[in-house]
């Protein structure tokens, strides 16, 4: 399967069937002669290239369709079980796998599979037998699998294959560690920018080839996609939206620097204003569990809003109205068709978009933000390892 991509095969054939798999994957089944004039190669050469990608397992033949008049022509696709690529969002405490076939249909999702990585190598040895588990007892054999997509929260540079956050050595990149394990094409992302590229996907005719996507959950991060592509920047670190020196409030980011927007407009943000407001004594329906930990948790604090605990509001309000600034200040940039909110944080749904939408109006320039949709991720929790198998079979492809 894999020797049609490989960079060490660029015969003419070859270079024809990548371009007919390009077509099948953007314009759906084609016939015979569509293909042909695409390509600008003769029917017989067409044809011929054809029945080797069949044989091979590419492409399947889907039958006749109706014409106006004439021959009733065979039309070809993709075979969605040509091969299989994973995507896996790493978090915290566990992480998440997406599947998709071929055609770029997800199959399978499992989430939360429990484990911490760790920066060295016996960790990243550990978590790609985990991966290759869990692709078994979802019924994929490994040898199907095409490519493997990672992504990470923090700095990633997928050019050169490092993390900041797990860094091994200077001599080992992080991909070639996980290369080494997985015996497939490996790419890795950072976790927002996968989470933007998978909405993209998803999203279809629905999205727009300039589009924000902004990641709130525990930090704050962001991915841009500027006239239909995935922005990186020269370094590959762009969309550090959360590092904007953005607040006069003297907090020290976990960045080491002070007043980012991240310590106004991000889950951790949200932690630290309710735990103030519960050491003050606000009434809160967290207030008991407050007092029997000395603490509550994030996701404690997303269950009272959805319960309206009258606090917990107050504090996805505000953490709304700093981040509708701050986007305010990106739109009046980039003035993007899109900009659609993912993350843990949404859970806060109207409490924490129309602060959002509000800020907005009120500080960016109004020609500027008038065509700006806003909507929430369609993905939620899938949203990065989505993105991630996708954006893996985009670069096994070609296709970016």
């Amino acid at each position: 399967m894999l020797s049609l991509f490989s960079n060490q095969n660029d015969s003419k054939n070859t270079i024809i069937k990548r371009e007919i798999l390009r077509l099948c994957i953007n314009e759906g089944r084609n016939s015979i002669a569509d293909m042909a004039k695409a390509l600008n190669t003769s029917v017989p050469t067409t044809t011929k290239l054809l029945g080797e990608m069949i044989a091979d397992g590419y492409l399947l033949d889907e039958g006749k369709v109706d014409t106006k008049g004439g021959r009733r022509p065979s039309m070809y696709g993709l075979n969605p079980a040509a091969g299989y690529f994973l995507g896996v969002n790493v978090a915290r405490q566990h992480f998440h796998i997406a599947i998709c076939d071929f055609k770029g249909d997800i199959v399978q999702f499992i989430q939360d599979i429990e484990f911490v990585l760790e920066a060295n190598a016996d960790s990243f040895k550990k978590m790609c037998r985990r991966i290759k588990e869990e692709a078994a007892k979802a019924g994929v054999s490994w040898d199907k699998v095409l490519g493997v997509g990672i992504s990470l929260s923090g700095r990633v540079n997928p050019e050169k294959g490092y993390s900041l956050t797990y860094f091994v050595s200077d001599d080992i990149p992080m991909t070639e560690l996980f290369q080494g394990e997985l015996n497939v094409p490996v790419t890795i992302e950072n976790d927002s920018r996968a989470m933007t590229y998978g909405e993209y996907m998803t999203l279809g005719k629905e999205a727009d080839k300039d589009m924000i996507f902004v990641n709130l959950s525990w930090g704050l991060g962001m991915g841009m996609i500027l006239d239909g592509k995935l922005y990186y920047g020269k370094s590959g670190f762009s969309g550090e939206i959360g590092h904007f020196p953005f607040l006069d409030n003297d907090i020290i980011c976990r960045c080491g620097k002070v007043g980012c927007l991240e310590t106004g407009a991000s889950g951790s943000a949200l932690h630290r204003m309710i735990i103030e407001k519960l050491q003050e004594g606000k009434r809160s329906s967290m207030s008991k569990i407050y007092k029997q930990k000395g603490n509550v948790e994030l996701h404690e604090i997303l269950q009272a809003v959805k319960e309206e605990d009258v606090l917990a509001i107050e504090g996805i309000e505000q953490v709304g109205t700093t981040l509708g600034q701050g986007l305010a200040g990106v739109i009046n940039i980039f003035n993007p068709g899109l900009v659609v909110i993912g993350g843990r944080l949404i859970v806060g749904k109207d409490y924490l978009m129309l602060p959002i939408k509000t800020a907005v109006h009120k500080y960016s320039l109004n020609k500027v933000s008038a065509d700006t949709k806003f909507r929430f991720s369609k993905l939620d929790r899938k949203a990065a390892a989505v993105g991630d198998c996708l954006l893996s079979r985009s670069k096994l492809l070609g296709l970016m």
